[in-house]
């Protein structure tokens, strides 16, 4: 009942994107389990020391820094709700410190890695679809989720732009570039209709028996293309939405631009990619200078 009024809130009230807000019921339905074998019946009877023991058994468990300190935040964020809806005298989660996260180098392809992934869709109709698809997430730098939400009418071909509505509801307006242009136009004139089979969607990106792309089935296209190139890194959405950001800072963007387009609610987050640019105008500069 509690994790069921919970979801309600953050989808009305924080407007919290669906995935967002499954995340969030899978982590606390994951941790009443847990709760529920230590002998507590209810959420409102955990303490301080049953969110601590919980976060051990994740670490006993060998999970992730990430993951841990994502569910501590789904934990975090619901007794906060229900500490505010009265339900609670005090918020068990309060103090618990979140596990230090090592930051990891960024991975982007380089431009010439691009231009080689762009190559490699044929002329078949998925070749001609997943053409659109790389063009367009490399011409935006938009999530997975994002491209996976787009509707056909988010996408002005006259214009030149797509809207997206990113997370949190907030929408933006990202123009796309000759080629992703293209690309999107042939697919969404003369693949789409034959991809639907006289059948309709709403949705941009559809399968061969006309229903909407699905996560599973981005991330499969991806790995094939990735391994048809032979990259070093293995290609997912993030790489790609990374080599958008560290290319668009190489050839002069400005951050704040680059924070928008992106999505960015933190500027720290755009942030991250401007030591990618530094380290590799110190490498130019290193080889280049004669007295370097």
């Amino acid at each position: 009942m509690l994790i069921d009024d919970f979801e309600k809130y953050i989808l009305r009230e924080k407007q919290a994107a669906q995935n967002t807000v499954n995340a969030y019921i899978k982590d606390l339905e994951h941790f009443e389990e847990f709760t529920i074998e230590r002998g507590i019946r209810n959420l409102t009877d955990v303490s301080n020391a049953d969110i601590v023991g919980y976060i051990m058994e994740l670490k006993k468990e060998d999970k992730s820094r990430s993951t841990v300190n994502r569910k501590l935040t789904s934990i975090r964020t619901f007794y906060k709700y229900i500490l505010k809806e009265g339900r609670v005298r005090e918020n068990p989660a309060e103090n618990i410190k979140s596990p230090r996260i090592e930051k990891k180098d960024i991975e982007y392809l380089a431009i010439e890695d691009i231009d080689k992934l762009m190559a490699l869709p044929d002329e078949t109709l998925k070749g001609k679809r997943d053409r659109a698809i790389l063009e367009l997430m490399y011409a935006t730098g938009i999530r997975a989720s994002e491209l996976i939400d787009m509707k056909l009418d988010d996408c002005n071909m006259r214009m030149g732009f797509v809207k997206c509505s990113g997370e949190h509801s907030k929408a933006r307006i990202i123009p796309i570039g000759r080629p992703a242009r293209m690309a999107l136009e042939n697919y969404i004139y003369d693949v789409r209709p034959a991809m639907l089979r006289g059948g309709s969607s709403e949705s941009l990106f559809v399968n061969y028996i006309g229903e909407s792309m699905t996560r599973q089935g981005l991330w499969k296209i991806l790995k094939e293309y990735g391994e048809l190139a032979g990259f070093k890194i293995k290609l997912t959405p993030q790489v790609i939405r990374n080599s958008f950001a560290v290319h668009m800072l190489q050839n002069g963007a400005d951050i704040k631009s680059i924070q928008e387009l992106m999505g960015h609610e933190d500027i720290a987050a755009t942030q991250a990619y401007l030591a990618v640019t530094k380290n590799r105008i110190k490498d130019v500069y290193d080889r280049a200078h004669p007295r370097a």
